[in-house]
């Protein structure tokens, strides 16, 4: 896949902040996101025992971590692109996913952060946000 645009954290910064009622904090020494105080994605360094998990197979540059709705689509997401999404034992049984952010296009990476934010938001503000800004759906 030919990568047009390799997404930073000034895209990322420049998503997360365009949606309401979204703030930007440090969290853990990092910049995280939040909704209405909920953290929907951050900066995730990889820790020790996430590089012993994932031995030659850890990345090495900066890494994203965002909140997906469940845990069937924590699975999509990694088995539809395991180059870009990945996780470790530390994220088992919980619904988010780590992204090399430098191998995500910045179209994909401003779905993953909608997404996110959509899981976290509150429901009324998601409908409203969702009705002006998404293509109405076909169901």
């Amino acid at each position: 896949m030919y990568l047009a645009l390799v997404a930073t954290w000034d895209d990322v910064r420049r998503i997360a902040l365009s949606l309401p009622d979204t703030s930007e904090r440090m969290s853990w020494g990092t910049p995280s996101w939040r909704v209405h105080d909920k953290g929907f994605v951050w900066e995730r360094p990889l820790r020790q025992s996430d590089l012993r998990a994932l031995g030659d197979a850890a990345p090495t540059g900066p890494i994203l971590g965002a909140r997906v709705e469940h845990l069937g689509a924590k699975t999509a997401l990694l088995e539809s692109e395991p180059e870009v999404f990945f996780t470790t034992p530390h994220f088992d049984g919980y619904p988010a996913v780590l992204i090399r952010l430098e191998q995500i296009a910045v179209d994909e990476l401003e779905e993953v952060i909608v997404e996110a934010w959509l899981t976290r938001a509150p429901k009324r503000l998601a409908k409203e946000w969702s009705e002006a800004n998404l293509p109405p759906s076909d169901g």
